[in-house]
């Protein structure tokens, strides 16, 4: 492991690249390695039996996506209510290649007001990578630089899906 977990009580985890079912299971792994309370949310329907009980011992929570619900805010408010949270996600959106991460984790933790740790999970060197936490600025693209610089030449365990 390169890099070791912040010592914050509240931050948005993101981990990429997420290219196979698999990393869903390592995420597990590094939290008990790293010895931290994180949680996450996944699509309603996981949440359903017979899994359900098993997305919620691990730290879930379901949530709606549909084009109705704010998940922003949402999330925001778990952060304004929580003593300690830190909400880890795969800003990819899919298990396919992307060109681009959707932007909903910057925004949450814009208006959360907490800081961003990126997490990487690089096959090709068999190393899992954490960066420092930094706040999102005042200037989107200059902290995409950053974000899209921390992930440059990390390959998922399916490579051809690799951010």
């Amino acid at each position: 492991m390169l890099g070791t977990f912040p010592e914050v009580d509240k931050c948005v985890v993101i981990v990429v690249p997420h290219t196979h079912w698999f990393d869903f299971f390592l995420g597990l792994l590094v939290r008990k390695v790293v010895n931290k309370e994180i949680n996450y949310i996944g699509k309603k329907s996981l949440f359903n039996p017979p899994f359900g009980w098993f997305f919620r011992w691990t730290g879930g929570a379901p949530v709606d996506r549909s084009k109705n619900s704010n998940t922003v805010e949402s999330i925001a408010q778990i952060f304004r209510e929580r003593e300690i949270f830190r909400f880890a996600l795969a800003p990819e959106g899919t298990r396919k290649k992307v060109h681009t991460l959707k932007t909903g984790f910057y925004h949450i933790a814009k208006m959360a007001q907490v800081p961003i740790v990126m997490v990487a999970f690089d096959f090709g060197k068999k190393q899992v990578k954490i960066s420092e936490p930094f706040f999102p600025s005042t200037n989107m693209e200059l902290d995409f630089e950053k974000i899209h610089a921390f992930y440059k030449g990390v390959k998922g365990k399916i490579p051809e899906y690799s951010f």
